[in-house]
């Protein structure tokens, strides 16, 4: 597809000492980087800019979820065929941001989904981190009836098409499992990607924990509720 425009979102929040590589190393690749500031308490959103990339700021801290919402609509407001969702902390290469436009391409779906289960290409993770997923894994299996491997991965691509029809409502981090329930509900088509997740002491530091599992479940069973 020679006609494509590909938007690079990026949720940040307090990444300020990790942002400016994140940007430098997506631009290598891509020339349209968004970096959605949630109203971080450091520079990010200066550095971000400063960097190249495009940047929008919360004025408020309304969660990653809301953020990545922020980025979608931006992007498609752009002209985007392909919007691609990428952490700021390091963790996703920007080669496999590359594979994924092209598989969306090549295969003719909707979605790519990202996953480091695929190729056993999870670097670092540790073993609470691999049965916390596998349990978030097994639960979205049964609320959105998708087969995938890795429910809790950043890194995704869609189309134009699929990106107007999905709606994050869930602003922080239940918004992965609402993607994929959206997905299931508005029958598009997808395809999983086997992409490199580096753990790295920063990113390790800012993961998530079991009590964030707990609430990402309670989010989607509110969400449910008041739909």
């Amino acid at each position: 597809m020679t006609n494509r425009s590909v938007w690079i979102i990026i949720p940040a929040y307090n990444e300020g000492t990790v942002i400016h590589s994140t940007v430098i190393d997506a631009l290598s690749v891509f020339s349209n980087i968004i970096v959605v500031d949630d109203c971080s308490s450091d520079e990010s959103a200066g550095i971000a800019k400063a960097a190249g990339a495009h940047v929008c700021r919360h004025p408020i801290n309304l969660g990653q979820g809301a953020a990545l919402q922020t980025g979608i609509t931006y992007s498609l407001s752009k002209g985007a065929t392909h919007l691609v969702t990428f952490d700021a902390d390091g963790q996703h290469s920007i080669r496999d941001a590359l594979e994924m436009v092209e598989v969306l391409d090549r295969e003719n779906v909707d979605v790519v989904l990202g996953s480091r289960f695929l190729g056993n290409k999870a670097i670092g993770m540790t073993r609470s981190k691999r049965i916390l997923l596998a349990a978030a894994t097994y639960f979205t299996r049964i609320t959105s009836g998708l087969t995938v491997t890795d429910t809790h991965n950043g890194l995704r691509c869609f189309s134009a098409k699929a990106a107007r029809k999905i709606k994050i409502r869930q602003n922080r981090m239940a918004h992965a499992s609402e993607l994929l329930n959206q997905i299931g509900s508005l029958q598009l088509k997808y395809t999983e990607c086997p992409c490199v997740i580096t753990y790295t002491d920063y990113s390790k530091a800012k993961g998530q924990r079991l009590s964030g599992a707990f609430k990402i479940v309670y989010d989607l069973s509110i969400g449910k509720l008041y739909k």
